[in-house]
């Protein structure tokens, strides 16, 4: 029997086996990586005066809300992953149940950051553990999900009750700031694992040029597209936010075609038909990185003009887009510059502008809105004077439609792009032509 607490002691196993190592089949990254986030997390603490970290990790909002536990331990747990994280010793994750742990835990064999690993038994162990270090009258920094969207740090509010009434001494501090700053910044590696992610999207395009038929639903549509994803390496993310429907339709009709429609109501049995326009935004997700991309064809051999337009104007917002994100720049130049060519067109938009992107999105910052439109940490307030710093990343948001055409017909189009030098960079390659498919 193995030493308690080692993640492969709650049963027999052959004596000297191990967990098989599964790592060549999936995205790693390095010690150096490793080594080089754990620094900055320490000195974060330090300068904090934190005597740990607390990371509670949920399935939320598409597994966004497990993104700080995976960011430190590369564990990313559908069933959960909760981390204590020292300033001087390796971490401890507990994850899922003990049923799960047989004969050890999966997650030993798939990456090489840590190696204790417990079966989650509830939040009393966690306390204990921090009681028999002696922690129980220090200062922690609890650490749940929080996003441009999801302003409000997502740890149940009995989990909060249960930490107080198990270390009444500790004083918890909210800390999730300390790594949704040091994410703004990707490294080399990341951007990489971003760039993979970015190919496999491309892929997801080409699906979407050349899959769609008149007669097929909706949600064979939708299913060939997570297909693709899946097939080409990336993760089961179904943030795919999907809509058909015809362009030429009855002025009492008003169809959800301006952006994508979320799960359930899309995918639909709705078969497709010619004169359709499918637009869609989904993320691609590979070693826990999300590739953004928009997109949107035309089912059928010839486009309205005026959808062609649309594009054209996508085209040119996406182009000013790559000459103004740049190191020194800031926001407010982005965005006024990215929408000029709406404007001078006499377009509206539902989103123009960018998001933060990588392990989670939105991520800060995020301008899609016009100013005092829709959430603050969405239309950039009070952060228009912030400048943008070579190795953010980026996906665009153009969503244009013109409410002298159609008010409820529009083009969704998107790449995603990191910061480099004099010129944005595209990690996706969203074709710059609008389809016309099937």
């Amino acid at each position: 029997m193995m030493a308690k607490d080692s993640g492969t002691d709650w049963h027999d196993n052959p004596k000297g086996s191990k967990p098989a190592d599964l790592r060549e089949f999936r995205p790693q990254f390095t010690h150096a990586e490793r080594d080089r986030r754990w620094d900055g997390a320490r000195k974060r603490m330090k300068m904090a005066n934190l005597d740990a970290l607390l990371i509670i990790g949920y399935d939320i909002f598409f597994d966004m809300g497990l993104v700080n536990a995976r960011y430190l331990t590369q564990i990313g747990s559908k069933a959960g992953t909760n981390v204590l994280f020292f300033l001087d010793e390796d971490p401890i994750v507990w994850n899922a149940l003990p049923h799960q742990q047989r004969p050890t835990n999966p997650h030993l064999g798939t990456q090489d950051w840590v190696t204790e690993i417990r079966p989650f038994l509830g939040l009393g162990e966690m306390a204990a553990e921090i009681r028999g270090r002696g922690l129980d009258a220090g200062k922690i920094g609890l650490i749940g999900f929080s996003s441009s969207i999801m302003t409000t740090p997502t740890i149940l509010h009995g989990d909060v009750l249960r930490l107080e009434a198990e270390l009444p001494r500790v004083e918890f501090i909210n800390a999730g700031y300390i790594l949704e700053e040091m994410r703004l910044i990707k490294s080399e590696e990341e951007l990489a694992v971003l760039g993979q992610a970015g190919k496999i999207a491309r892929k997801v395009i080409d699906t979407m040029i050349e899959y769609p038929k008149a007669g097929m639903t909706e949600a064979e549509l939708w299913a060939e597209l997570i297909k693709t994803q899946i097939v080409n390496g990336a993760e089961p993310q179904v943030f795919f936010f999907l809509a058909s429907g015809p362009v030429e339709h009855k002025e009492s009709e008003l169809w959800h075609l301006l952006h994508g429609v979320e799960q359930p109501a899309v995918p639909s049995m709705r078969p497709l038909q010619s004169g359709d326009v499918i637009t869609g935004e989904w993320h691609t997700q590979y070693g826990g990185y999300l590739a953004a991309t928009e997109f949107t064809v035309y089912l059928g051999n010839k486009a309205p003009q005026e959808l062609k337009d649309l594009h054209m104007v996508n085209v040119e917002c996406l182009e000013a887009s790559l000459d103004v994100i740049k190191p020194g720049n800031t926001l407010r130049q982005a965005w006024e510059a990215i929408r000029a060519p709406a404007e001078r067109a006499g377009l509206d938009f539902v989103e123009l502008g960018f998001h933060g992107h990588g392990m989670a999105s939105p991520e800060f910052p995020t301008v899609v809105y016009r100013p005092g439109y829709g959430l603050p940490s969405m239309n950039g307030d009070k952060i228009g004077d912030f400048v943008f710093e070579e190795g953010m990343v980026f996906g665009n948001n153009i969503d244009l439609f013109n409410p002298n055409w159609k008010s409820d017909v529009g083009c969704m189009f998107g790449d995603m792009v990191v910061v480099r030098g004099n010129r944005a960079e595209r990690l996706v390659n969203v074709p710059l032509e609008l389809p016309e498919v099937g």
